[in-house]
């Protein structure tokens, strides 16, 4: 196994002799005589594998593998040294080294050692990204839909999970702006740390502010201990703020101040506390024009419209409509315990033509209340609330139909339901046969008819 090596000893000759050995193993060389040029090679390039001598001028081996370590912790070290202990072997094992070897160096002994660190690191890579591939497997599964616009956001979500940078998600209310971010968050670096989510139209500005900065002890009549604020708390992974244009003008600038110094100081605080954070904001509303009307202040809203994600309504989604609704009876069926396997067409054609002014959470309002009354195997027009069922847009009844004297033979009526169904479906035939409650070999058998 072949890897990328630093080597790192204030003796040029042994860096020359570590240097010719290794190369002549298959692996790549830099090396450095101080920790500064290690620094500047490990930004440069990809390193796999760190060596290095215990005792150097300017850092202790010890100290610079607990610095790695805290910064690339995805790269293994081992630490050379010429005092062999049990102490030595201990303290450098709880820096984080992943071996330690003596001087004088045995070369075969050593390429035993680099080679179950490079194996190690190369199975910590594996483990990364599988667990990469699950966390988008479980977004794409939660978020469903083949809208162009939705998929474009799918895309971006896939594209800036990993930076740091703060993104402002828009869209109607119900649209699904938190799974949105929760999306960012698993497909980030921060995935194993907190999402921490927290509606700023829902508390008045006092409780808000000790909610986000925490207080200490004393700050306030009732704060009769410190509290640390969601802010801290959520420190290395990630928080939402929802409705953001609903936060009060003169907590503003303090979140300002956080974004921009990643410090927050508690209510009634004298010192600042270290905050490693990823700030997702959220909001239905108009930001620009907040800004415009003195609601919002304009560097705040600079500060966190980095990215800006516009989440489409439901309504111009299309047919996701179905897919979404044919999700919600999937998930809610088990919970309720029912048989429901789909969607007779009329109710289908009525949720395609309703406006849906609720957007995703109406939809799944809807279908948990038709599972709720339906006495059938699929919901039908009869489950659907009142609205739904007025809704202007209705499918019209087939013209053969409208004059008694051009009944078509019920083949032929079928014929043209099948070929209905496909249209607004755009040709998709597994969920044609979903909605029409067969099938699909029963479906391609009735096409080919």
């Amino acid at each position: 196994m072949k890897g990328n090596i630093l080597v790192i000893d204030d003796d040029r000759a042994l860096c020359e002799l570590l240097e010719e050995d290794l190369s002549r193993r298959g692996h790549q060389i830099w090396t450095a005589l101080k920790v500064v040029d290690a620094r500047k090679i490990l930004h440069q390039h990809e390193i796999d594998i760190v060596l290095t001598d215990l005792n150097m001028p300017e850092i202790s081996g010890i100290d610079f593998c607990a610095e790695l370590h805290d910064n690339r912790p995805d790269v293994p070290v081992v630490i050379m040294t010429a005092f062999g202990s049990l102490e030595t072997a201990i303290s450098a094992l709880r820096a984080g080294a992943y071996d330690f070897v003596t001087k004088p160096v045995d070369l075969d002994l050593l390429n035993i050692s680099l080679e179950r660190a490079l194996h190690h690191r190369h199975l910590q890579e594996k483990v990364r990204l599988l667990k990469s591939q699950a966390r988008r497997q479980r977004a794409d599964d939660e978020m469903l839909g083949e809208n162009p616009a939705f998929q474009n956001i799918k895309q971006q979500i896939m594209r800036i999970a990993d930076l740091d940078t703060s993104v402002l998600i828009c869209g109607e209310s119900g649209t699904g702006k938190e799974l949105v971010a929760r999306a960012l968050h698993r497909q980030s670096q921060r995935s194993e740390e907190a999402f921490v989510a927290i509606n700023c139209s829902a508390l008045p500005e006092n409780l808000l502010e000790s909610e986000l900065f925490g207080h200490v002890r004393g700050a306030f009549t009732d704060a009769r201990e410190s509290r640390k604020g969601l802010l801290v708390e959520a420190s290395g992974g990630t928080l939402l703020l929802d409705e953001i244009a609903e936060m009060p003008l003169a907590l503003q600038p303090k979140l300002l101040r956080v974004l921009e110094d990643h410090k927050v100081r508690p209510l009634g605080g004298s010192s600042e506390i270290d905050c490693d954070i990823r700030v997702l904001a959220a909001t239905h509303q108009n930001l620009e024009e907040a800004v415009a009307t003195g609601r919002f202040r304009s560097d705040l809203f600079y500060r966190l419209n980095v990215i800006q994600l516009d989440i489409p309504p439901l309504r111009e989604r299309g047919n996701d409509i179905l897919l979404l609704a044919m999700q919600f009876i999937k998930q809610l069926s088990q919970r309720f315990n029912k048989s429901v396997v789909g969607l007779a067409q009329p109710a289908a054609a009525c949720l395609l033509a309703y406006h849906w002014p609720g957007n995703v959470r109406e939809l799944r309002n809807v279908i948990e209340r038709a599972l709720a009354l339906t006495q059938h195997n699929q919901l039908t027009i009869e489950d659907l609330p009142e609205q739904l069922k007025q809704s202007k847009g209705e499918t019209p009844l087939p013209a053969s139909l409208v004059d008694p004297g051009n009944i078509l033979p019920l083949e032929e009526m079928e014929s043209r339901y099948i070929r209905q169904v496909l249209e607004q479906l755009d040709g998709n035939r597994t969920l044609a046969a979903r909605l029409l409650g067969v099938d699909r070999k029963t479906l391609y058998r009735k096409l080919k008819e």
